[in-house]
Parts: structure tokens; C-alpha cells; sequence
């Protein structure tokens, strides 16, 4: 017990620091992955060709291979960022691209019919899916919107092979130093993951019975 008192500033540290990981990196996400299925949608061929190419891209590409390009690959062109920035922008980058299939599933299962009438009264393509498809299409995409947050908390613990201090890499920095309090280390950092997703997972719920009434 008097160990993980004493290593529990770092612990604390590292939660804080995998969270804000999370946090930004989640907003990201959302917001790039919903542009991209407005843009999958599109009735403009070039902006269907430009997420989908940017979709399969970072599907099949490993999340370590998206690290290494964006924090020792875009040094190379003269855009260099910190690791912490780089992280966000590895995990958010890779993330939207699953953002956008989840909510692209959510879209195409709006009847065509709401789409047909926002234009029968006059709407644009982009004023119909912010103000009618897409309010419609979140709802239903709450859940796997939730998978995809999920994994992506557990997806930031790559960034601890990148200098980033968060829970993996404190649990590299305990264990290595304290090699008889192993158990101890794990657990902890077991629990720090834990801390995040599983009030994620209640709210997710909570949001998906509040949503499916109001459907």
C-alpha cells in the first residue's frame, strides 16, 4: 500500500494526461469523422473521392505507422509538433476515419424520404443534413459511437512509446523500477483506464435510452 502512496502523483499524473489525450483527441475525431461522412454523402464526386480515399487510408494503415509519420515524418516538410500535440493528432486522425463510418451508417439509415422533402422546401444539400439528416443519424449512431470512443482511450496508450507520460508509460516507468511490486503497477493502471471508460460506458447508455424515446 505505502507504494502506490508513493507513486500515486505520477499515477495521477499520467490518468490526467491519457485523459486530455482522450478528450482531444475524441473531439477531433467527432468533428473530422462527421465532416468526412457529409462529404462521403456528397453529391460532389471529388469530396466522395477525398474521404474515401481518406477512410480506406487509415483503416489499413496501423495506428504505430500514423505516430511515426506525423511526429518524426512531418518534421521532415518543416512541420514539426511536440509529441503530446503529435499524439492528439495521430489518435484524433486515425480515429475519425471510424467516426465517419459509424455516422455514415447513421445517415443512410434516415429515410430518403426527409431528404426528399428538406429539398421539396427548399433546403440545400448541406442545410438538409446539418438541420434534418444528421440530428437523426447521431441518435442512432450512439452506440457504436461509443465502441469507437472506447477503443480510442485504449488506442492513446501507443503514445507511451512516443515520450508521452500517460498510464502505459508510468506502468513502464513503476515496473521497471520496482520490479517486485509488478502486480501492484498493473492494477493501478488497470484501474486508471477503468476510470475512464467505464463512466463513459454508463453515459453512453444513459444517452442511448434518453435518445431512443426520443426517436
Amino acid at each position: 500500500m505505502q507504494f502506490l502512496i508513493d507513486s500515486f502523483p505520477l499515477l495521477w499524473d499520467a490518468f490526467l494526461t491519457t485523459l486530455s489525450l482522450s478528450l482531444l483527441a475524441g473531439v477531433l475525431a467527432l468533428v473530422l469523422g462527421t465532416l468526412l461522412a457529409a462529404f462521403r454523402v456528397s453529391p460532389i464526386p471529388p469530396l466522395r473521392g477525398l474521404s474515401t480515399f481518406y477512410v480506406e487510408t487509415f483503416r489499413n494503415t496501423p495506428l504505430t505507422v500514423v505516430f511515426f509519420f506525423i511526429i518524426f515524418g512531418l518534421p521532415q516538410i518543416d512541420f514539426a509538433v511536440g509529441f503530446f500535440t503529435g499524439s492528439v493528432l495521430a489518435v484524433g486522425f486515425y480515429t475519425a476515419a471510424f467516426v465517419c463510418e459509424a455516422v455514415r451508417s447513421g445517415i443512410n439509415a434516415v429515410s430518403a424520404g426527409q431528404a426528399e422533402a428538406s429539398r421539396a422546401i427548399g433546403l440545400t444539400f448541406g442545410q438538409s443534413l446539418r438541420e434534418v439528416v444528421l440530428p437523426q443519424a447521431f441518435r442512432s449512431v450512439v452506440p457504436p459511437l461509443g465502441n469507437v470512443w472506447i477503443a480510442m482511450v485504449k488506442n492513446t496508450s501507443i503514445a507511451a512509446g512516443f515520450a508521452v507520460s500517460e498510464l502505459t508509460a508510468s506502468m513502464q516507468r513503476l515496473s521497471n523500477a520496482n520490479a517486485g511490486e509488478l502486480l501492484l503497477v498493473l492494477v493501478a493502471v488497470v484501474v486508471g483506464y477503468m476510470l475512464i471508460t467505464l463512466p463513459s460506458a454508463y453515459a453512453i447508455s444513459r444517452v442511448e435510452r434518453r435518445v431512443a424515446i426520443l426517436r
